[in-house]
């Protein structure tokens, strides 16, 4: 049963665009995971037509800024250095995520029962995708939106706190949409001198003329600073992860 799941999903992949090898690691990935499972396809990853939109999702209609008829919404922004955290803070004040269009998260809220939400961020890859939705639906996680190599998911915070997340006076919608965190804002002025300094030095090495140089090494040094930030605000998004589930 399970040989005939993947050969069908193996055409529904290659008839929705995805390139050959890319099917055949995926294919791979995903009879792995079954292996280890021991359950069925069909359980696991659902109806094959539902996991080709999922793993191609250009296959798939845009949905994303089209809320409920009557809801409110407010569209807006926030840096990956803290969109988790501004993400539960609004999610506290009744804001639902329906979708992310044009780098923007599109948030809706009941004007009749609003609720509170609360969201994680995942990095997901169309070899880990299944997986990843298999292992959090269980606790309630939904997808709520996708930006290159990472998914948002939210679940009512009725799940966790019962009918005390539902709110009687919520407060009205920020009139900023555009939140950027104290770290991005000290990581671009690293990237900034990091780029001068490194015209600066070429220039004091008597290379004046070869300003190129100068451009690579600033920009090799700014990504290198890029790197230890995200790496630490990496590590402590699992540190709080951990935390919560004690």
């Amino acid at each position: 049963m399970s040989e005939r799941y993947f050969q069908e999903l193996a055409a529904g992949l290659a008839e929705a665009g995805m390139p050959g090898d890319r099917i055949r690691a995926t294919v791979d990935e995903l009879s792995g995971y079954l292996t280890e499972s021991g359950g069925t396809p069909e359980e696991e990853f659902g109806p094959v037509a539902e996991l080709v939109r999922e793993l191609v999702p250009e296959a798939a209609p845009e949905k994303a800024g089209e809320p409920a008829e009557g809801a409110r919404t407010w569209r807006w922004t926030a840096d990956m250095l803290h969109d988790v955290e501004m993400l539960n803070r609004y999610g506290a004040q009744g804001w639902e995520v329906e979708g992310i269009s044009r780098g923007k998260f599109v948030s809706t809220r009941d004007p009749e029962r609003p609720q509170q939400w609360e969201y994680r961020r995942e990095n997901v890859t169309s070899l880990n995708r299944a997986r990843v939705h298999a292992e959090l639906a269980p606790d309630g996680w939904e997808p709520c939106g996708r930006w290159i190599f990472v998914e948002y998911f939210k679940r009512p915070k009725a799940a966790s706190v019962g009918p005390e997340a539902e709110l009687s006076d919520p407060p009205e919608a920020p009139r900023r949409t555009f939140f950027m965190s104290r770290a991005y804002w000290v990581l671009l002025a690293c990237v900034l001198a990091l780029a001068v300094g490194g015209v600066v030095l070429t220039d004091l090495a008597g290379q004046g003329s070869n300003f190129k140089i100068g451009m690579i090494a600033g920009a090799v040094a700014a990504v290198a600073v890029a790197g230890v930030l995200m790496g630490v605000q990496s590590r402590r998004e699992r540190r709080e992860r951990r935390d919560r589930r004690r």
